[in-house]
């Protein structure tokens, strides 16, 4: 981009789907994925705002060095009913302080909105993720899963697949970085 005089700063997000034929790029965004980089940042140790701040500076050879959890995260969505249709919205969500009480999980917060009464309420149609992080990724999508069960949204939906065959170890996933797996990378 740089060399056709439209340099670019930023966040670019790449969008890959694994097929027969290899790595086939899917979509470029100018924005984090969603919800990919919940998980990602769930991990992320380093204040994000100084790396932006930095990289928006052009200094990004000038920032702290990434630190990283050794855990594991998992970020399931909740969807409103209707998704990806147009979503049902307005509905009281309630359970989420239980959630948050939950070990190692949280609530990040996406289609909902505050009522009159200052009640959350739907408002999109993926309406909020459940992200947990784990020692490993069955603890991380158990804990996930445990907070997705106490999320309470008349109608709503959510993947129960989310890790499944990795936690299974029916495929292969890159590993961690700072793990046994992957011990040249710094945690």
């Amino acid at each position: 981009m740089a060399r056709r005089g439209t340099p670019f700063v930023g966040v670019l997000f790449v969008g890959l789907a694994l097929t027969s034929r290899g790595t086939r790029v899917i979509e470029f965004n100018v924005r984090f994925g969603d919800p990919e980089t919940q998980a990602v940042l769930a991990r992320l140790k380093t204040p994000l705002g100084s790396l932006l701040m930095a990289a928006a500076k052009g200094e990004l050879d000038k920032a702290e060095e990434l630190r990283w959890s050794k855990d594991t995260a998992v970020a399931v969505v909740v969807a409103a009913e209707n998704y990806p249709g147009t979503p049902r919205t307005g509905d009281r969500i309630r359970g989420l302080k239980k959630v948050d009480e939950l070990e190692g999980v949280h609530v990040i917060h996406a289609g909902t909105a505050l009522d009159d009464e200052g009640k959350v309420v739907s408002a999109g149609g993926r309406v909020l993720a459940v992200v947990a992080l784990g020692s490993d990724l069955v603890e991380a999508r158990e804990r996930a899963y445990d907070g997705v069960e106490l999320v309470q949204l008349e109608g709503s939906q959510f993947r129960t697949d989310i890790g499944r065959k990795a936690a299974r170890g029916e495929i292969k996933v890159a590993a961690a970085v700072g793990t046994p797996a992957a011990p040249n990378v710094k945690a």
